[in-house]
């Protein structure tokens, strides 16, 4: 059985997709009455096609949403006011004189500063500083001589240093932990003692590339003497609590914002804790909260998934202004929903406007990027909705249809389909000319079709499932992967990043977009997996089709455990090719690739502990007020 999972993740990973623009194909047919005369502005359509009243068809039994409109609406943060930015600019310069206190502070004790900053979520505010002191440390160490050979070092400083430079993208060789090893090659047992140390192993373990087995190693020896110092309960409560976060899942795959919450209170139980760190890391929290919270009742009045008179509606005004009130918000909706015609019900879908907004949050991390995550979020709404229709609701016939009309990307193809699907192929076609015309005002260029292909080999591939599901039949595996890594939609979520964080859009990045399956691949084939692993008991009793672990248990024989140990596995060989594609050259920018790494990571924390996304339990919505609506106190 190890044999064949080895030859099938191997022909997985050398899969090149077809994701490459198709040439000369013709523009769309553009209706004079029904388009401004820029030619990108939102059409109307006023025909309505019946649906069959005799179709029996599935239900998703999906649950309510935790957060609803007249919630998102009624949010408001005190920590906009101009007091709490004062105070935040003051405590930013005190914590920019510990960093900059080079005579006061030893290498380990700024390496520490570095790592408690970027856990607690404010190294943003302190990018300069920290590049010059790696930048330093890597030099004097690394750069010309062997300098790690001859210096005697502790485990702790030498794994905390070679995870924090990694991170940074400093290329350390995996050989600084020999000296730790034995002549066997093997991990000195005697280290086992050192809890702190194994934990820094443990952590610097998974910043590993393929083909580095020392670090391989270094995971499973910390892995099993952590768990033994937990059995044992020989270190003190803080110890214990990093020890089991950690062990839950590796700080190099976790998003960034939720576990600064988590941090934030660990930290503040550290005996060596600084307070001007502390008061910093609470406040940027707040504030950059109450920055969430005005896009998110931003966002869900333009994308938004109303439950009006028990049926589901899906709203964009388009024109990119957040409204003030909410009666106002209501004048907009009515205006454009007038505008567009777009009065259709959708009972069937899952109303997830704060899911998809975290997705968004998780990939543009930084507060800065506040209109990529409105985008983003309606890009996840979109894609829920058509991803229900294609799991849940159309028929077979219908669904055929509409992706018929989504390659076409004709206005006109719009006749053809029942009025349910009008409502979502007008709503993706107006999203994506709204989103063309911004990036045309803005950088110059036309990016209509690389949009729609992106959303039209999603199309294909949720056309493929429904295909399988109406036959029965149960793909293998590396069929499986080469179509299920794009129906995740990485790939039309990282196309739309793409254009939105990248200044300077060349023709080489764009054809690397759709071509190389490098970074893209990685992203589309973690959330892929972790979506995988959450989601596949409760979609198999919903009748879906078949997911990663049963197509791996029906062309083996494995056990689900044995299923599941080897998605894990494939998941953290995927991660090592995403270590290896952050810091090799790339013709993407790093902000890009830092979208595609943190869409992997996002999948992680959506899916940690089971479906966090369609099926609303507390623990959902605990984890989404304490990031979005309950301020740190």
């Amino acid at each position: 059985m190890a044999t064949i999972a080895i030859n099938i993740h191997m022909n997985m990973l050398s899969y090149k997709p077809n994701l490459s623009c198709t040439s000369g194909r013709k523009a769309p047919k553009w209706s004079s009455c029904n388009v401004s005369s820029d030619g990108l502005r939102p059409l109307s359509v006023q025909r309505s096609t019946a649906q069959p009243s005799d179709i029996i068809r599935r239900s998703g039994n999906f649950h309510p949403p935790l957060f609803d409109f007249d919630y998102i609406q009624t949010l408001n943060s005190e920590f906009m006011e101009e007091r709490h930015l004062r105070k935040a600019s003051e405590l930013k310069e005190q914590v920019k004189m510990l960093l900059e206190g080079e005579l006061i502070m030893e290498s380990v004790e700024k390496l520490e500063l570095i790592d408690n900053l970027q856990r607690v979520g404010i190294s943003y505010h302190f990018e300069e500083q920290i590049k010059q002191i790696l930048n330093s440390i890597y030099v004097k160490k690394y750069c010309g001589k062997n300098y790690y050979e001859l210096e005697k070092r502790d485990l702790y400083s030498t794994a905390l240093e070679f995870r924090l430079l990694r991170h940074h993208g400093f290329t350390v060789p995996q050989e600084v932990f020999d000296c730790f090893k034995n002549e066997k090659g093997e991990f000195k047992t005697s280290l086992g003692d050192d809890a702190k140390g194994l934990l820094q192993l443990y952590e610097a373990s998974f910043m590993l590339t393929e083909g580095e087995t020392t670090l391989d190693q270094a995971r499973e020896f910390s892995t099993i003497f952590l768990h033994k110092t937990l059995n044992a309960g020989d270190i003190d409560e803080n110890l214990s609590l990093l020890v089991r976060h950690s062990l839950e899942l590796p700080l190099h795959w976790r998003i960034e914002r939720p576990n600064a919450r988590w941090f934030i209170d660990a930290y503040e139980r550290k005996p060596d804790m600084d307070d001007a760190v502390l008061e910093l890391a609470k406040l940027d929290f707040n504030i950059v909260q109450a920055k969430h919270q005005q896009e998110l009742k931003h966002v869900s009045s333009l994308l938004y998934v109303a439950l009006q008179r028990g049926r589901w509606v899906i709203v964009d005004g388009g024109n990119g202004e957040a409204e003030a009130e909410t009666n106002a918000v209501v004048v907009a909706m009515a205006r454009w929903w007038k505008k567009t015609c777009l009065a259709e019900t959708l009972p069937f879908s899952r109303d997830r406007v704060v899911e998809n907004f975290l997705g968004a949050m998780g990939a543009f991390a930084k507060p800065q990027y506040g209109y990529e995550r409105t985008i983003v979020t309606k890009v996840n709404c979109l894609i829920t909705v058509i991803d229900d229709i294609f799991d849940v609701y159309g028929t077979l016939e219908e669904l055929q249809l509409f992706n018929n009309a989504i390659q076409r990307w004709d206005i006109e193809a719009i006749e053809q389909l029942p009025n349910y699907m009008q409502v979502c192929y007008l709503a993706l076609y107006n999203f994506i000319n709204d989103v063309a015309y911004d990036v045309l005002q803005e950088k110059g260029l036309l990016i209509i079709p690389h949009l729609r292909k992106s959303w039209a080999d999603l199309c294909n591939t949720y056309l493929q499932e429904a295909k399988w599901h109406s036959s029965g039949y149960t793909p293998r595996m590396e069929e499986y992967i080469k179509n299920a890594w794009v129906s995740i939609s990485a790939t039309v979520i990282l196309c739309h990043a793409f254009f939105l964080v990248t200044d300077q859009i060349e023709k080489e990045p764009i054809q690397n977009l759709y071509n190389d399956h490098g970074i893209v691949w990685c992203s589309g084939m973690i959330l892929r997996l972790a979506n995988d692993l959450a989601t596949s008991p409760d979609e198999m009793k919903r009748g879906d089709v078949p997911k990663s672990l049963e197509c791996y248990m029906n062309e083996t024989g494995a056990s689900r455990e044995e299923a599941q140990e080897y998605v894990r596995f494939l998941i953290r060989e995927t991660y090592k090719m995403t270590n290896e594609k952050r810091v090799a050259d790339s013709p993407f920018s790093e902000a890009f690739i830092g979208c595609a790494v943190d869409g992997g990571r996002m999948a992680q924390y959506l899916y940690q502990h089971g479906d966090g996304y369609g099926i609303q339990k507390t623990e959902i919505r605990d984890r989404l007020s304490s990031l979005l609506f309950e301020p740190i106190v």
